[in-house]
């Protein structure tokens, strides 16, 4: 049916490197062996999500490094967040951290990947797939969830709910830069099983993203953090971000799709704040870590949080929408005009189907009027 309500399919022309389905994981089942798993950048696909109209939670699809080439068979609208990876509108440079509109036979595709690793493409209404231990998202390792729990592959036909929306940007004091900043680490459980070289090892160190890193870790390379001891211990629950020290000295940073418990001594835990950005590293990539508290891990998150709430409110208030549909009476003439929002002062308009771009030499950006008021 389209962008005004329905189901439409999206086929998959190319299914890229690893092109999964995600949400924000499955909470609960850690008991039972089952990981999160979900998206390993959830800001990306939570922004995706708000932009739309969605859900925070709504699946969408983690496109890793390589991404696919999709064919929207119906109108809808889509968002892509997360790296920069080469997105292409048939054949154009296809924008990110705002909404677009898809028409029927528009394809999407990627090139070069420019910057992190993982990209999110969310739709208006979400992708239509059965919840597997209430959630949608892709295990890949127990094939459960998404699409018959595995990656998508040539030929496939992506279901989605198509909801109507509006076209939004982000602004972008809120747009991750995946820098090289530093990850802040609250050190433990374990850290006493550390020498205090081995701990200022881990603090004052870059360690080399390696090539066999997955969605269930990051495996380091660099100077070997030494153990007070051994460096097994009785298994126990582990969480994302914790940061695992084999015997070897080298550290495995855990991710989504990790295991539910561990043997290895643990010297800290990435802080969620931090955990979207550690999503998007790629191999060859070099970390830094810097200690942090438990009250400032809650403060960070905190402020995250609050960047979010204040977006949603944004939103809902109309205050990220960028495009306006205007009826205009002239003595003579109806006209239809379309306003966009370019960038800061520059505005394209569209006048029965007539393209404009106009410059605004104002001191102050205009912003177009609200057609729900009078005069």
């Amino acid at each position: 049916m389209g962008s005004d309500g329905g189901y439409v399919s999206i086929e998959v022309l190319d299914p890229g490197l690893l092109t999964t389905l995600q949400d924000l994981g499955r909470a609960g089942y850690e008991r039972y062996g089952v990981p999160p798993a979900g998206a390993a950048d959830p800001y990306a696909l939570r922004l995706g999500n708000l932009l739309l109209g969605n859900e925070e939670g709504e699946a969408g699809l983690e496109v890793t490094l390589l991404g696919p080439t999709l064919r929207f068979e119906e109108d809808c609208w889509i968002a892509i967040t997360g790296a920069d990876l080469g997105a292409r509108w048939n054949g154009a440079e296809a924008p990110l951290w705002e909404t677009l509109s898809f028409r029927a036979g528009d394809r999407l595709s990627f090139g070069t990947p420019r910057r992190g690793v993982r990209a999110y493409v969310t739709v208006a209404g979400g992708v239509d797939v059965a919840p597997v231990l209430s959630s949608r998202s892709t295990y890949l390792r127990a094939k459960l969830g998404g699409l018959d729990g595995r990656a998508l592959k040539s030929g496939d036909r992506v279901r989605v709910r198509a909801m109507p929306s509006r076209h939004r940007r982000l602004p972008a004091e809120f747009v991750p830069t995946y820098d090289s900043a530093p990850f802040h680490v609250v050190l433990g459980p374990q850290d006493e099983r550390f020498t205090s070289e081995g701990l200022h090892t881990l603090l004052s160190s870059a360690y080399e993203v390696r090539p066999d890193s997955d969605r269930m870790g990051i495996r380091l390379e660099g100077p070997r953090i030494r153990h007070a001891g051994a460096a097994d211990i009785i298994s126990e629950p582990v969480c994302t971000g914790a940061i695992q020290v084999p015997a070897g000295g080298e550290p495995i940073v855990l991710l989504v799709d990790r295991q539910t418990i561990g043997g290895y001594a643990k010297i800290g835990t990435v802080i969620s704040a931090d955990l979207p950005r550690l999503g998007q590293v790629m191999p060859g990539d070099r970390l830094t870590f810097a200690a942090c508290s438990l009250s400032e891990a809650h403060e960070r998150l905190r402020e995250r949080e609050a960047a979010v709430s204040e977006l949603r409110k944004a939103i809902a208030a109309g205050g990220l929408d960028c495009r306006r549909m205007l009826q205009v009476t002239t003595p003579t003439h109806d006209y239809t005009v379309e306003i966009t929002i370019e960038a800061a002062r520059r505005i394209s308009a569209r006048v029965h189907g007539t393209a404009y771009d106009v410059a605004v030499e104002a001191q102050n950006v205009w912003a177009p009027p609200d057609p729900d008021e009078e005069g």
